[in-house]
């Protein structure tokens, strides 16, 4: 028998889960902040909050100092390319773990998952060589395929878990009516996995997104994506706290729109599914 809530307990819980939120969001806020003050009020003391002199000249000077479209392509590109690729390849391998299992399989996954504990900066110098000799370096091309294997364990894994849930029997009556292999992973398999996929995309697409480590060592400036954007605010000089904080908001404005569109989406689905 379920336990009633009391009209208390209800309050004290969102009042708690809205000061978690809001904890967690305080660093973005503040940068959006910092991003409509000058230098010398980003770096005042004490620091001021909602009360200072809003201005748009941080992002007048980023917007003509950088490119921020092209710098916003190339993250596009990069991190919706490696997340497409790394579904490609991950289904297939998923899909035989899932329902085609080895004595290996176990050992196999816990070794995809163990590279991930690798120091990235332990593998930066072989991949750099190989890179050059690829003529990959500073391309997007060759951040694609680096972004798509370093997170590849990732993306196999969660589709692992998702397609374990679905019943083999489903599976095995697509072959009795003749499905080929392919046939069964596109039409059967991949549209009884769609939110699982959605999910492990969206996760993706996020962790490719705010990758750092590797676009700034493999790019200079024709793929350089919008980690490498903000990073060109740090210079030997000194931060500029105003003029990265608007650049920061420009990097991570795509992202926040992304997310409250999924959200959107996310309750549209179930208000319709409770609807039905």
């Amino acid at each position: 028998m379920a336990r009633a809530v009391t009209q208390q307990r209800k309050i004290i819980n969102t009042v708690l889960a809205w000061g978690v939120g809001l904890l967690i969001f305080f660093p973005i806020l503040w940068t959006i902040l910092t991003s409509f003050k000058t230098e010398a009020q980003a770096i005042s003391d004490p620091p001021v909050f909602l009360f200072f002199d809003w201005t748009l000249e941080n992002y007048a000077v980023v917007q003509e100092r950088s490119d921020y479209m092209r710098y916003l392509w190339n993250s596009v590109i990069i991190a919706g390319g490696s997340t497409v690729l790394g579904i490609i390849v991950a289904v297939p391998a998923a899909w035989s773990m899932a329902f085609v299992p080895s004595t290996r399989t176990k050992d196999i996954l816990l070794w995809m998952l163990s590279t991930k504990m690798l120091p990235a900066v332990g593998v930066l110098y072989p991949i750099y060589l190989i890179f050059i000799k690829l003529g990959l370096l500073d391309s997007r091309t060759g951040l694609v395929i680096v972004l798509m294997l370093m997170n590849l364990p990732i993306i196999v894994w969660m589709l692992y878990t998702y397609f374990r849930e679905i019943p083999g029997e489903i599976l095995e009556a697509a072959r009795m009516d003749g499905a080929t292999l392919k046939e069964e992973i596109l039409y059967v398999l991949t549209p009884m996995a769609v939110p699982g996929i959605a999910s492990t995309l969206l996760l993706n697409f996020i962790l490719a997104w705010n990758e750092a480590f590797w676009t700034l060592n493999l790019t200079a400036a024709k793929a350089a994506p919008l980690t490498a954007f903000i990073a060109s605010y740090s210079s030997p000089e000194g931060l500029f706290y105003a003029k990265l904080s608007a650049a920061s908001t420009m990097a991570i404005a795509p992202i926040l729109i992304l997310g409250w569109f999924s959200q959107k989406q996310l309750v549209s689905g179930l208000t319709f599914g409770a609807v039905k």
